[in-house]
């Protein structure tokens, strides 16, 4: 175990000791989730034994204010006080807990000393440790439609110069995607695949699908299945194509943003859909779904979390966000720069994540 994996399950275990015996009652998780205004699944995350997700500086914070004074347990529900409400040795005791808390973070997070590890393998939303021997991560992409595909040279099979690529779309973000899962799991086969030549065993494993309802039926078939309040609503026009609309107590709706530049109509800004969760056809297995109005979506929704840049700070977000959440997903901005440049979008801003699910882990 290295120096910061060490740190972080003696975090953990600070943080379950706390909960346990700190005021000497045994708080439940969902108790404590509560009084911090957060999920069960959340505080779960912070204490577990093995690769526990290290919380935030302000959440340690409230742990001390919390975990500082009788007060905070004094009536049902249980509540982290106002600063205000304690007296001077209360203030002190919250002081000295709120650095030992953010020492270990600091011990948890940073190198200390030790030489940090480059590599990509087992670390990051993309990592998948348990695939049957043998059984490959299955990247499923849209087809270009025959009416298009007739159009192109060498797409049929049976010409001298064809290629299957030619005949998929979402390429760069299928290349994006394919690369960085077989660095993450160097063990493991990564396939991609046309949707239309999908077999029953795809369905079943380890399966990523890229691209939007309109050209991937398989994505269309999940997206009614998951059981994620979201769904991907489409209009015959290219450029005015739809939207993402969240059904619930109230329906919301997110078209991408269509500018006006120099007299003509342009996309400055697409949506992204990213869902992970449990595959609805295997339980052992999941389904990750990276979808957008255009390919421009598809392609912010894949960099999120391969982007070297914003990958780790988007991954810590979804932690911090949804816990242990079997399922979760995420809607949000994809700017588009000059007609062509996808920026990837960092999902710590808060004005770029337009809905999460499950709602009550915002």
């Amino acid at each position: 175990m290295q120096p910061t994996e060490e740190a972080a399950v003696e975090l953990a275990r600070r943080l379950r000791d706390l909960r346990q015996s700190a005021l000497n009652l045994k708080i439940t998780q969902a108790e404590l989730a509560q009084a911090l205004g957060r999920s069960p699944a959340l505080i779960s995350s912070w204490e577990r034994r093995e690769d526990p997700v290290t919380p935030p500086e302000e959440q340690l914070v409230e742990y001390a204010s919390f975990f500082s004074t009788a007060r905070s347990v004094a009536g049902h529900p249980y509540r982290v006080p106002a600063e205000t409400e304690l007296n001077d040795r209360e203030r002190a005791a919250r002081t000295v807990l709120r650095d030992e808390l953010l020492a270990l973070r600091i011990r948890a997070t940073e190198s200390n000393g030790a030489a940090p590890t480059a590599t990509l393998v087992g670390r990051g939303p993309w990592y998948f440790p348990d695939p049957a021997e043998d059984e490959p991560i299955v990247i499923v992409c849209p087809e270009l439609p025959d009416e298009v595909l007739d159009g192109i040279p060498d797409t049929e099979p049976t010409d001298l110069d064809y290629s299957e690529l030619s005949r998929l779309t979402d390429l760069d973000a299928l290349f994006e995607l394919h690369g960085h899962i077989r660095a993450v799991n160097p063990d493991v086969r990564v396939e991609y695949r046309s949707v239309r030549k999908m077999n029953e065993d795809d369905f079943t494993g380890h399966l990523v699908v890229l691209g939007g309802v309109d050209r991937n039926p398989a994505q269309r078939e999940l997206m009614t299945r998951i059981g994620a309040p979201v769904e991907q609503v489409s209009q015959d026009d290219a450029l005015h194509r739809g939207c993402f609309r969240v059904v619930g107590d109230e329906t919301l709706s997110f078209p991408p943003v269509i500018a006006e530049e120099r007299g003509e109509e342009v996309l400055a800004e697409d949506v992204g859909y990213f869902f992970r969760g449990t595959n609805p056809f295997n339980r052992r297995r999941t389904v990750t779904l990276c979808n957008g109005m255009f390919s421009r979506g598809v392609l912010g929704a894949v960099r999120a979390l391969t982007d070297k840049k914003l990958r780790n700070r988007n991954a810590e977000y979804i932690s911090t966000t949804f816990g242990d959440a079997d399922s979760y997903s995420i809607l949000f901005r994809v700017p588009i720069v000059g007609q062509r440049v996808v920026v990837t979008p960092d999902w710590t801003v808060a004005d770029n994540v337009l809905h999460t699910w499950p709602e009550h882990s915002e």
